[in-house]
Order: C-alpha cells, then sequence, then structure tokens
C-alpha cells in the first residue's frame, strides 16, 4: 500500500504529463472541471481542479469529510493510482476490470480518453 504523499507525487506527475501535452491539443481536449480521487485503502480523498494548466489546487481530506461534488471522480487504490500514474496499467483496462471506477459524464470521459 502506497503512502499518502506517494499518491500525491503520482498525482503530481500526471499533471505533469497533461502540461507536457502540446498546448493546442490540450486546448482542444481540456475543459476546466472540479476532480476527485478517492483512494479507497488510504480512505482519503483528493480534490483538485483540472485546467490547461495541469492538475491545480490539490488538497486531501478524510473519505468522511465533508466536500464538493466534482464533475469528475475517480476512485481506486493507492497501488493503482501509482501504477497509473506511472503508465504501467493501461486506463482503460483498468476500468473494465473494476480495478478504477469513473464517475463522468460521457463528453469527460471522451475527452480524458484523449488525454491519457
Amino acid at each position: 500500500m502506497a503512502s499518502v504523499e506517494e499518491c500525491r507525487s503520482a498525482i503530481d506527475k500526471v499533471s505533469d504529463r497533461i502540461t507536457d501535452i502540446d498546448e493546442a491539443r490540450r486546448r482542444k481536449h481540456v475543459v476546466e472541471r472540479t476532480v476527485s480521487v478517492t483512494v479507497t485503502d488510504l480512505r482519503t480523498v483528493f480534490d483538485m481542479r483540472l485546467t490547461l494548466k495541469g492538475l491545480v489546487e490539490v488538497t486531501s481530506r478524510a473519505v468522511d469529510a465533508p466536500g464538493a461534488r466534482a464533475q469528475v471522480r475517480i476512485t481506486t487504490t493507492s497501488d493503482d493510482l501509482i501504477e497509473l500514474a506511472e503508465d504501467r496499467l493501461d486506463f482503460g483496462k483498468a476500468m473494465l476490470s473494476g480495478r478504477v471506477k469513473l464517475d463522468a459524464s460521457f463528453s469527460d470521459l471522451l475527452r480524458l480518453r484523449k488525454l491519457l
């Protein structure tokens, strides 16, 4: 099981991958959204915003602490979050196998697929 700090680093890594994408492509596919990542084994939620500058304003809270409902909600384990960030786990396959749950609008799902 990974730590909260390792999960935060993984989120930073994903943010860096987003900002490494060509700006024109980012402008085409990134629409500002609120995002939450629930890490079940750590009972922690990371709240953030997806912007053209990547994932910003990342904060963490306990699962049972109140928080605003994000537009894009991801649920996974700490180890799977690390594997996703390090590109060792395919997001689509992880969703199909139930290792990752995604709750988002269909249009957000399509945009995320093109980014990740």
